[in-house]
């Protein structure tokens, strides 16, 4: 390292180093720019990563979004089990949304893939994320079977 600084000064070395970081970030820039499939496939990735955010932050409203604990380890707790819970919602939402997909599909109902692709299984507004918890578990769900899919014109949901 000695020999990219002198004093407080950057030597040539260490200056002909940022240039040439600058002329990549530069030609990612333009390419960004140039590219509409780049910048549509950047758009996709910071909508998944917002949406993984926002579903978090649904789920971990109850201490307003603040770590409680003190500790490093206890915060590295609560972030676990964040975490988890986050995945299982996803895990819930994916098979629940290949059921709903293979009914209508047995159905007849044109199910087109471009609209397929475009599902997401981080929504949560049908997760009760306030309130009393029963955990108990339906027969059908122990024997490994699903829940029955709601049909919406049968309610006024």
């Amino acid at each position: 390292m000695r020999t990219l600084q002198v004093g407080d000064r950057p030597t040539r070395l260490a200056q002909a180093f940022a240039e040439f970081g600058r002329i990549d970030k530069t030609l990612h820039t333009l390419t960004y720019l140039d590219d509409e499939t780049k910048r549509r496939a950047t758009l996709i990735q910071l909508n998944r990563g917002e949406g993984r955010h926002s579903l978090a932050r649904a789920v971990f409203h109850g201490k307003r979004g603040e770590l409680r604990q003190r500790y490093r380890e206890g915060q590295e707790d609560q972030l676990g089990a964040l975490g988890l819970v986050v995945n299982m919602i996803v895990l819930w939402n994916t098979i629940y949304l290949q059921a709903a997909l293979e009914q209508l599909r047995a159905e007849d109902y044109p199910v087109r893939e471009e609209d397929v692709v475009r599902l997401s299984p981080l929504g949560h507004e049908h997760i009760n994320l306030l309130g009393r918890y029963s955990f108990a578990v339906p027969e059908a769900v122990a024997r490994g079977e699903l829940r029955p899919l709601r049909n919406p014109a049968d309610s006024d949901r």
